[in-house]
């Protein structure tokens, strides 16, 4: 059978696109050719020290400037003092009012909330997601959690929205704003935490701030997006009518960019509470502070017990305000009065009853079989499996087969060659503005002097990527494929993309041991849902008349699939290998935290020792990584639009 081609405006563009690399390379050679001569001295791997700048005193000085003047600086007392308390009085009202009204008054109003955006079938579950927080005895953390995410996610918003009116209404904003954006989002939590604990202290103001840092960025991407993705023919017609500026904005952008601003507020909720049990390292209390206290004892079933409320509350949380953003809304749903009227009614019934608490004999525990299990999994899977050899084994063997070559090679590799390397990629992948911008995020690593571990730290992140690259495309066009498959796999990725890392590491040690494999494999576990997801999509999007044309010319399905969905689903699958790389470095901190050290353990161990230095630093490292993968995994604007 003739091999099928998919239809392009220019025949020749496969061969212009070959010729324009090829020359890239070939200027890179010569180039590399050039200067090689003049960097032999430095020819082995290590950065030169000549060329590293130490950040250690001035940022030691910093942070005992911060201690000594915390009580008495008028900064401190009159701008961060203020903001402190204003976030503590905001979450107490909001913990005190959710227990005046009860676990009936909770439900009750969740369950109307999603019956008002959604109708009765998202009511229930909602009303099952909230009953399930109580039945397993979690009841008052969840109420924390949630008090303490309400005040978040408030403040997020209100921030992220600044930010993306002003990126949206101004391109020198919008130009200044992204690489602060970038940051924010790429910069692991654990780095941000010690400046603010140290501005702060320990406690719920640092840990509400900490998280509208985390949780911001996608509301001001979104609503810049939204705000610039505008239809001119309407805000044409509208100016014609001699409206003002302010006028043009309030009666058309934003009422046109409301599904991108509902779909940043989900984004922000789910970003939010993925943050719950980090935040809870410096003091947030809830269910984030249940899961770590049980994983530190090792009680993985304790900790299953405290995640499992904080996955519900995220699922249902996603539920409503996707089914908001997509104008779901039924005119045969209760009315906004009607809610709030009938969860006054049950919340004053429940507290005439006495009831407000939840009932003791009605939890469930399911932390010891949760237990059982485990160890049942510890003892016979760890090692002595016949044929296959336990996880312990294969954890071996990818250290040994994967991780070591690929470190080694990394490190082996002259510091300048590796530049040469990076710029090649991003070159290829954009253009030369963007393997400068690469080249210089790769050289102030070894600026930083931490150029050793940000290479086993990025041989990890290659390991991974690949394993989840892998996963995940098979599993997205599985799912593309087959409605069965995509049903059935959606709530797995719903609880895999929600269920805080802390709470999966303990099996994934269990099973794998400690070392840089189950840091590996606790990356892939992160990452896999949000590639499945995006592959998925993308492969669904693909233009209907092209298959149909494939089918009409009798090619069999795989060739469909090779030939017409994979090639037009490019952009989608670069996006998912872009996220891959994003989500799987944000996990290199908690990989350092069970043997896969690195940046991630320079950062963990800063957080610990209140080093500003140490953990700073090595965030910086991870951002620059992240910045660096990012250039050489996503095609410039430009570039995509000319369809390359």
């Amino acid at each position: 059978m003739a091999t099928l081609t998919v239809p392009t405006t220019r025949t020749d563009k496969p061969r212009v696109l070959r010729s324009r690399a090829a020359g890239k390379l070939l200027l890179l050679a010569l180039f590399a050719a050039v200067l090689a001569p003049f960097l032999t001295r430095w020819g082995n791997g290590a950065w030169p020290d000549a060329l590293t700048v130490s950040l250690d005193k001035p940022l030691a000085s910093a942070s005992d400037w911060v201690i000594d003047n915390r009580d008495s600086h008028p900064l401190f007392l009159y701008f961060f003092g203020y903001i402190s308390n204003a976030v503590v009085l905001s979450v107490r009202a909001v913990y005190l009012t959710l227990l005046a009204a009860g676990w009936t008054g909770v439900t009750a109003l969740g369950a109307l909330v999603a019956w008002r955006v959604a109708g009765p079938r998202l009511a229930a579950g909602s009303a099952v997601a909230f009953l399930t927080c109580g039945a397993l005895g979690m009841w008052v953390p969840t109420m924390q959690t949630l008090a303490l995410m309400v005040v978040a996610v408030l403040a997020s918003v209100a921030v992220g929205a600044v930010l993306g009116l002003a990126a949206g209404l101004s391109d020198r904003l919008d130009r200044a704003l992204r690489p602060v954006l970038d940051t924010m989002q790429v910069l692991p939590a654990f780095s941000y935490l010690l400046p603010v604990v140290l501005v702060f202290g320990i406690g719920v103001p640092a840990a509400v701030l900490a998280t509208v840092v985390y949780a911001a960025p996608p509301m001001a991407r979104l609503t810049a997006l939204g705000l610039r993705g505008a239809d001119p023919e309407v805000l044409e017609a509208v100016e014609s009518l001699g409206a003002t500026s302010r006028q043009r904005l309030l009666t058309a952008r934003i009422p046109l960019a409301r599904k991108e601003l509902l779909l940043g507020l989900n984004q922000t909720i789910m970003m939010a509470l993925s943050m719950a049990v980090i935040a809870s390292l410096i003091g947030a209390g809830g269910l984030g502070d249940r899961v770590y206290q049980a994983l530190a004892s090792v009680d993985v079933g304790a900790a299953l017990a405290a995640g499992i409320p904080i996955v519900l509350l995220a699922v249902v949380l996603d539920r409503v305000t996707g089914a908001a953003g997509a104008g779901t809304t039924r005119s045969r749903t209760i009315g906004w009065p009607y809610a709030l009227a009938v969860t006054v009614a049950v919340a004053l019934a429940t507290r005439l009853l006495g009831a407000l608490d939840w009932p003791s004999g009605w939890t469930v525990d399911i932390a010891e079989p949760v237990n059982r299990a485990v160890d049942w999994m510890t003892a016979h899977l760890y090692s002595g499996v016949p044929v296959v050899g336990g996880t312990a084994d294969w954890a071996g063997h990818f250290t040994t087969w994967v991780l070591d070559p690929v470190r080694d090679g990394l490190q082996w590799l002259p510091w300048w060659s590796v530049l040469l390397i990076v710029a090649a990629l991003a070159w290829l992948i954009g253009t030369w503005r963007t393997a400068l911008t690469a080249v210089l995020a790769m050289a102030a690593i070894g600026v930083l002097g931490v150029w050793e571990p940000s290479l086993d730290t990025l041989s990890q992140v290659l390991a991974a990527v690949a394993v989840t690259l892998v996963l995940g495309f098979a599993t997205g066009i599985a799912a593309a494929r087959s409605d069965r498959v995509e049903r059935a796999l959606r709530p797995v990725l719903d609880v895999f993309q929600t269920m805080p890392q802390f709470v999966y590491l303990i099996p994934v040690v269990a099973l794998f041991g400690v070392g840089r494999a189950p840091a590996v494999a606790a990356a892939v576990v992160y990452a896999l849902p949000a590639v499945v997801r995006i592959t998925a999509q993308g492969l669904r999007q693909v233009d209907q008349a092209a298959l149909e044309s494939a089918r009409s010319l009798g090619a069999t399905g795989r060739q469909q699939l090779w030939q017409v969905q994979l090639p037009l689903a490019r952009r989608s699958l670069l996006l998912a290998l872009n996220q891959g790389v994003v989500l799987v470095l944000a996990v290199v901190i908690i990989g350092g935290l069970v043997g896969g050290g690195a940046l991630g353990y320079d950062v963990a161990f800063g957080l610990a020792q209140g080093d500003l230095a140490t953990g700073l630093v090595a965030g910086a490292a991870i951002v620059c990584l992240g910045l660096m993968l990012d250039r050489v995994t996503q095609p410039t604007g430009r570039r995509a639009k000319k369809g390359a």
